[in-house]
């Protein structure tokens, strides 16, 4: 009797022969199958846009390189013209989750970026929090250890290109305290 075989979905079967083995190849693993859908290397003009921002400060040393500026914005718009679902960028699953802010051109995140060491830090990570289903928008920049300038808001999509926000709260926090501000912002 031959030697039974343990598959993925968990049942027993006899091996597979083949021709020219005693028993057939073993298909690909999981991870394999998923690296041909899915591969690791992003596309030519992510990788390009991504190389643009490296050194650039999240936006900063951009402010006084306009070459540098117009290299960025056409990767942009080159990687636009290859990104499948860029004219749905309303879907919600899609949408909804943490981003990371890698680069900028937006003044009020760059001065907060740029004015961190007043305050005797440095700022950490700047994300953005979208959650479509509850209408909730919010603007994260860190201060490690403890601090994070906060800002809330409102959400509302409007297919199949356009999400507009309202801002509703903002403050500057610390590990026992938290300074309000005024918020400040609406558009889409």
């Amino acid at each position: 009797m031959a030697p039974l075989l343990f598959v993925p979905n968990k049942t027993l079967a006899p091996p597979i022969l083949h021709a020219r083995h005693r028993f057939a190849p073993r298909p690909p693993s999981a991870a394999a199958f998923l690296r041909r859908f899915f591969p690791t290397r992003p596309p030519a003009a992510k990788a390009d846009l991504l190389r643009l921002i490296a050194d650039q400060g999240r936006g900063l040393e951009t402010q006084s390189a306009p070459s540098r500026l117009a290299d960025i914005i056409s990767c942009i718009d080159a990687l636009a013209a290859v990104s499948p679902g860029a004219d749905t960028v309303s879907d919600a699953a899609k949408l909804s989750g943490t981003w990371r802010l890698l680069w900028t051109t937006e003044q009020e995140q760059l001065f907060i970026v740029r004015n961190a060491p007043f305050f005797r830090t440095a700022a950490g990570d700047v994300l953005q929090v979208i959650d479509v289903a509850s209408g909730a928008l919010n603007n994260v920049i860190t201060f490690p250890p403890s601090g994070a300038f906060v800002v809330n808001g409102d959400i509302e999509v409007q297919p199949p290109q356009r999400v507009n926000f309202r801002f509703t709260r903002a403050a500057l926090r610390g590990n026992n305290w938290e300074v309000p501000f005024p918020p400040f912002g609406k558009g889409w």
